[in-house]
């Protein structure tokens, strides 16, 4: 199976595939997909059962459509993701996700929503217009992140220095 790749580079060490902020990377069954630094940034898991496909993208902003850096973008992330994954047999119909992340790490005077907020309705609503069911998620809060995806079981590995360890 090949690793697809965004900029920055996603490393890949046996069966562990390293996603970078504002990257995105499929494996398969062997594969644990993992990345860490989410605070207001959202991690979108993705996981065909029937196929052995998962997908994991982190990406930092709600929306990006027409930039170049796919990866970066809450609904751009989603769309290539996806595409990836139904390229190496995943089908849509069978993709379940799972979100973790979209904290509010810092305090502005503003009635704004936070970028994390923001973050997550993107990707509710990206997830609604592929027709992708979002199983659970862990978001919000004032902690950061680091997830794991388990490419075997779908199993989305969540830790936090505040908030302890917990699957999805």
């Amino acid at each position: 199976m090949e690793v697809y790749r965004s900029d920055p580079p996603t490393r890949r060490t046996t069966d562990r595939i390293k996603v970078g902020i504002a990257d995105l990377a499929v494996g398969d069954r062997e594969s644990r997909l993992s990345t860490s630094g989410l605070g207001s940034c959202v991690g979108i898991a993705l996981h065909d059962a029937d196929a052995g496909i998962s997908g994991l993208a982190h990406a930092m902003l709600p929306a990006g459509e027409g930039k170049s850096d796919e990866a970066k973008y809450v609904d751009t992330a989603l769309h290539a993701l996806v595409a990836k994954m139904e390229g190496e047999g995943a089908s849509r119909r069978r993709i379940r996700a799972k979100l973790a992340g979209g904290s509010t790490m810092f305090e502005f005077d503003s009635t704004n929503e936070s970028v994390g907020e923001r973050n997550v309705t993107a990707a509710r609503q990206t997830l609604a217009v592929l027709d992708i069911p979002l199983d659970a998620e862990d978001v919000g809060g004032e902690h950061g992140r680091s997830l794991e995806l388990d490419g075997e079981t779908g199993d989305l590995h969540v830790r936090s220095a505040s908030a302890g360890e917990h699957t999805l």
